[in-house]
C-alpha cells in the first residue's frame, strides 16, 4: 500500500532520507520511480529522480503490486545488508582453521583483493577481516585460559611471543586482559531482519542483548555490558543466538507471537519487574507507562517506569515497542519511532 497519509513521516522525508542515503530507514520504507518503473530501498546508490516522480511504499511486496520491479543496484527485494556469498565463505574459512594467519596470496587464490575483503567486513561488522579472524582467535585462546589452559599457550597459539603484546591485544579487542578463571566469554551474532541488520549477543546462560545495529549509543551499551559482567565478547554463534535467528525470523513472518530463547537479563529488581510487566503485554496490544504503574501497584513510578523500559536491552523479544503515551502517541523508542510503528502495525495485522 502506498504511504499518502503515513502518520509518523511524510513523504517529503521519505524523499529526503532516499535522498541522503539514510540507513536508518532501510526496510521502513520503499520508493517506486514513476519514470523508470523500478523501486529502491532508501540507501540506494542510484542518482536520485525528483520528488514528483516518487511514490513510496510500506513493503516491497506493495511496490510490486503496483506494477514496480526490482533495482538491480540496491537490491530490495533481499534482506538489508544481507551478508555476501564472500563475507559468509570467509567467515567458514576462519571457522575451519581460526590459526590460519591470512596473507594476500590466500585471497589471491580465493579470486578476490584483499582491499574488497576488507571493505565488505568493514560494512558489514564494522571491523576489518583481520581483526575479525583475530578476535576469533582470541576467543578461542579465552575459552582455554577459562577451562583452566595456561596463559602462555593461548598467548603462543594466538602468534604473540610477547606476553605484553598478548595482554594488549586481548584488552583492544575484548576489554580486560584475561586473568586465570575469573571471566566470562559471550558470543556476539549479527542477524539480518526487514527493519535492518541486529546484534544478539549471548552467554552460557542465555540471550543478553538483541538491538538494532544502529541504535544510537549501542557501543557504550556494550561497553558497558562487558564491564558489568567482566566479560570478552567476540564473534560467533551458540544455541542462543541461532535459537533467537530462528524465532525473529518466524516472528517477522507472522509466525510467532511469544518468544522461547532463553534471557540472561541484567539489571535492578524494579528494572526486571517493569520489564516482566512488558513481556506480559499480549501480542498485538498496547499499554502506557500508566498502564505498567499501576499494575506494578505503584502509579507515582510513571517516570521511573519509563526509564527502566529506556534501560531494556532486549529489543523486540521485552517488547518496549507495545508501551505508549496515556494520549496515545508513540513517544519514544530506541530503535526508533518508525521501527515502532512498523513493529506494532505488522502484529496488528498478524494478530
Amino acid at each position: 500500500m502506498a504511504m499518502k497519509d503515513h502518520k509518523t513521516h511524510s513523504n517529503e522525508r521519505l524523499y529526503q532520507a532516499l535522498c541522503e542515503k539514510d540507513p536508518f530507514f532501510d526496510g521502513l520504507f520503499f520508493a517506486g520511480i514513476t519514470t523508470t518503473g523500478i523501486f529502491c530501498r532508501s540507501t540506494c546508490p542510484a542518482r536520485k529522480p525528483k520528488f514528483e516522480n516518487c511514490e513510496f511504499f510500506e513493503t516491497a511486496q506493495d511496490a510490486l503490486l503496483a506494477g514496480y520491479r526490482s533495482c538491480k543496484r540496491c537490491h530490495p527485494m533481499g534482506m538489508p545488508q544481507e551478508t555476501s556469498v564472500l563475507v559468509k565463505t570467509l567467515i567458514q574459512a576462519i571457522e575451519n582453521d581460526p590459526e590460519k594467519r591470512w596473507k594476500a596470496a590466500d585471497f589471491r587464490a580465493l579470486g578476490v583483493d584483499e582491499s574488497t575483503v576488507r571493505r565488505q567486513f568493514k560494512k558489514r561488522f564494522g571491523v576489518t577481516f583481520v581483526a575479525f579472524a583475530r578476535a576469533r582467535r582470541m576467543g578461542l585462546a579465552f575459552e582455554h585460559i577459562r577451562k583452566g589452559g595456561k596463559v602462555i599457550d593461548a598467548q603462543l597459539d594466538t602468534g604473540y611471543e610477547s606476553a605484553s603484546g598478548f595482554r594488549d591485544a586481548f584488552s583492544k579487542i575484548m576489554g580486560d586482559a584475561p586473568k586465570g578463571k575469573t571471566h566470562n566469554v559471550y558470543i556476539a551474532h549479527w542477524l539480518d531482519t526487514p527493519l535492518g541488520p541486529m546484534v544478539a549477543i549471548a552467554s552460557n546462560h542465555g540471550l543478553v542483548l538483541l538491538e538494532f545495529s544502529m541504535r544510537r549509543g549501542l557501543e557504550r551499551e556494550i561497553e558497558r555490558l562487558r564491564e558489568k559482567r567482566k566479560a570478552a565478547i567476540v564473534p560467533g554463534e551458540n544455541i542462543f543466538t541461532q535459537q533467537i535467528a530462528q524465532e525473529l525470523e518466524a516472528y517477522f513472518k507472522g509466525d510467532l507471537k511469544t518468544f522461547e530463547t532463553p534471557l540472561d537479563m541484567m539489571g535492578t529488581p524494579f528494572q526486571r519487574d517493569v520489564w516482566n510487566v512488558l513481556k506480559s503485554i499480549p501480542y498485538g496490544e498496547t499499554r502506557s507507562y500508566k498502564d505498567q504503574a499501576d499494575i506494578l501497584g505503584n502509579p507515582k513510578a510513571v517516570r521511573a517506569v519509563a526509564s527502566a523500559n529506556g534501560c531494556n536491552q532486549l529489543a523486540i523479544v521485552i517488547p518496549c515497542h507495545r508501551v505508549i503515551g496515556s494520549d496515545g502517541s508513540l513517544t519514544g523508542y530506541a530503535g526508533g519511532l518508525e521501527r515502532k510503528e512498523w513493529l506494532l502495525r505488522h502484529e496488528r495485522t498478524h494478530k
